[in-house]
């Protein structure tokens, strides 16, 4: 259980990992619910629909440089109404309406980036979800629409359970039942929208289908089904955070795959239930073992690697720590040593080590594109603070000037890799021009995070107070 507090105690320092959580947990929850109905009705490729619907409008907002959700959302409830008003009509068959407007769009949005932006890393997370990546506006806009969700849902629920399960008896009984199967597709398409960012496009359906179909293994009752569905959706959601943060995969696939873990468990329960008799109240205590024994798991993994990798160290102490520290030809110095090549004015001396201020925010490796992600996303949070980092040191000559970058590689898109880091600059500006070290040179970079602007653009620079070699190199090229 230490373990697991370890854990969960380093993903709470990191202010985005919070964020994503509580956003993740209430589209789960909206997810869930919505599941519920629509896998009842038949209706649970609407989602899949929708999504595609999501990514080709998100593609287009990224394309006019407009605001995602406001152009995506409008668009998902057009497509939603046009949907059901096509089934209604029977002018299209529903799952053929699904796919022709679902392919269509997707191949819209295809072409929109390709001839804009081009197939970048921000169509990759459409396409299969980053919620690591997601602004503080963004997130705001997420909590109180998904409060608006849960709020309408509980206010037409006994609405939603007449229409779910006899759509033609609430007719008779004069109920409107188009306006509320239209509230359904309205909820579904901004809980769609909402939760493309956390899943992708490709991804976000299992999010709505899978809690549904997993607690109908053991639940009877439309309430039970529902409760029992948010906290299957809840759970799967926090272990896959946990499971992605510690193992370094994939969020939206760490989501799915627990989810595929919590269906089999249910039905292997639902099995048993028919060999013999079951003890009572089987989904809850199924729900809360599967959480237990993914969570320790992937937490004693982890523990049980380092162990390996310490092991491994201790019997060949010449062996490189990481596969950049593997090139190196020759071994790291007994000290930490400053640049050589930098004037002594900017640099630290040898047998010193730089003053650190206390509330100093360090990019760590573990994570280090989504941490490097939120301070460009929400960089007014960080503009004057002292940041930390670790990477490769590279300089980019201009007819200008010099630019110098401290960069770590990463997946791109597409074939393509990508980097993350900063440009850095000495913040001293009265000092005489400073010989940086070669490219590819391993270094640790702190300063202060500032903003300038060039051409009308505004850019993002760490202002240097110390820039030296560290006795130990880290991975040059990282996973998230």
């Amino acid at each position: 259980m230490f373990d697991l507090f370890e854990t969960l105690r380093e993903m709470a320092s990191y202010p985005f990992l919070v964020r994503a959580f509580v956003v993740g947990a209430l589209v789960s929850i909206c997810a869930a619910l919505l599941g519920v109905s629509l896998v009842l009705k038949r209706y649970s490729m609407i989602g899949d629909g929708l999504s595609h619907v999501g990514f080709g409008a998100l593609a287009a907002a990224t394309a006019l440089h407009a605001a995602p959700l406001a152009v995506a959302i409008p668009l998902c409830l057009a497509a939603a109404f046009l949907l059901l008003r096509l089934g209604e009509k029977h002018l299209i068959k529903g799952d053929a309406a699904i796919a022709l407007i679902s392919t269509s769009s997707l191949a819209l949005g295809v072409v929109l980036i390709s001839q804009t932006t081009g197939m970048n890393t921000d169509v990759c997370n459409y396409l299969f979800g980053s919620i690591l990546a997601m602004n503080k506006h963004d997130v705001y806009i997420s909590v109180a629409l998904s409060v608006v969700v849960l709020s309408l849902f509980i206010l037409f629920y006994h609405k939603v359970f007449a229409i779910t399960f006899d759509e033609t008896f609430a007719r008779a009984s004069g109920l409107k039942t188009g306006r509320y199967t239209m509230l359904i597709a309205a909820l579904t398409a901004v809980t769609i929208v909402l939760g493309m960012r956390m899943m992708g496009a490709m991804l976000i359906s299992a999010l709505i289908i899978f809690p549904a179909l997993t607690s109908m293994r053991l639940c009877k009752t439309f309430r039970g089904v529902s409760i029992s569905a948010v906290c299957v959706s809840i759970v799967c959601y926090g272990a896959g955070i946990v499971i992605s943060y510690v193992y370094a995969m994939p969020t939206g696939a760490s989501v799915v795959l627990v989810n595929i873990a919590a269906f089999a468990l249910f039905w292997g329960i639902q099995v048993c239930k028919r060999a013999r008799r079951p003890p009572q109240k089987t989904a809850p205590l199924a729900a809360a073992s599967l959480a237990a024994a993914l969570f320790l798991a992937a937490c004693s993994g982890a523990k049980a690697q380092d162990a390996a990798a310490a092991a491994a160290a201790a019997e060949k102490p010449g062996a490189a720590e990481s596969p950049a520290s593997a090139a190196a030809a020759e071994p790291a110095p007994a000290r930490e040593t400053p640049l050589s090549q930098v004037s002594s004015e900017a640099t630290v001396p040898a047998k010193e080590s730089p003053v650190i201020p206390k509330d100093v925010i360090e990019i760590k490796e573990k994570l280090f594109i989504a941490q490097t992600n939120d301070v460009y996303l929400n960089a007014d949070d960080y503009l004057g603070k002292t940041l930390k980092l670790e990477g490769l040191f590279k300089q980019q000559r201009s007819d200008r000037r010099n630019y110098c970058f401290v960069i770590r590689y990463g997946p791109g898109c597409c074939g393509y890799d990508g980097s993350a880091g900063f440009e850095v600059e000495w913040e001293s500006k009265n000092q005489p021009a400073v010989n940086y070290p070669a490219d590819d040179t391993w270094v640790e970079a702190i300063g202060t995070l500032k903003r300038y602007e060039e051409d009308g653009v505004p850019y993002l620079y760490l202002a240097l107070s110390s820039l030296r070699t560290p006795q130990k190199r880290g991975l040059e090229y990282v996973t998230q």
